[in-house]
């Protein structure tokens, strides 16, 4: 059985717009294989998460990431929504988070819209990635393979990302992403 026992996983959402089942999905995921999930954001407090265009749940912030370090935390993980990567790719302190994760060689796993902070942060050129259709463009211009595929496993760089399309393929971007978490 994979473990992740004393590992500790920054999720980075914005306060408002993640894809609620990005979220949770993988944060369930992390939990049972024996990990720590903490939240981080761009302010304290509470975020809120969606369904679709619905808002869903609030989660409590555990940092905010202007205070964070990569260095407390074995892996991030960047869940989807249009709106979550949006806001967090005009954000410089979370884009430097992001990037401190790749300069250190923390694995990575990014759903859906997520990649457009990966973008942001300059950490997808000669990278193999998947993602929300709408987004191949975009990561094509900043040079990365885009593949439509359920998860792309990229090696090829300081440290393993893990990424994938959308909810539908959660079931398989949860058990590659402990996996990889895992070998870290």
């Amino acid at each position: 059985m994979v473990t992740l026992r004393g590992k500790t996983v920054a999720f980075l959402v914005a306060p408002e717009g993640a894809e609620q089942v990005e979220l949770t999905s993988p944060w369930q995921a992390v939990v049972e294989a024996g990990g720590t999930p903490r939240p981080v954001s761009t302010r304290g407090g509470r975020v809120q998460a969606f369904n679709h265009l619905d808002r869903g749940d609030t989660f409590a912030v555990d940092a905010v990431v202007g205070e964070a370090s990569a260095e407390d935390y074995d892996a991030l993980v960047l869940p989807g929504g249009v709106a979550d990567p949006d806001a967090l790719r005009t954000d410089a302190d979370a884009v430097g988070f992001v990037r401190a994760f790749f300069d250190t060689g923390k694995p990575v796993a990014a759903i859906c819209h997520a990649p457009w902070t990966l973008i942001e942060a300059d950490v997808v050129r000669g990278r193999s990635l998947t993602s929300w259709p709408s987004l191949r463009t975009d990561l094509v211009n900043a040079g990365a393979r885009w593949a439509d595929e359920q998860v792309q496993v990229c090696t090829d760089g300081p440290n393993a990302l893990v990424s994938s399309r959308k909810p539908d393929d959660l079931p398989t971007f949860n058990d590659v992403l402990v996996t990889v978490f895992a070998k870290a």
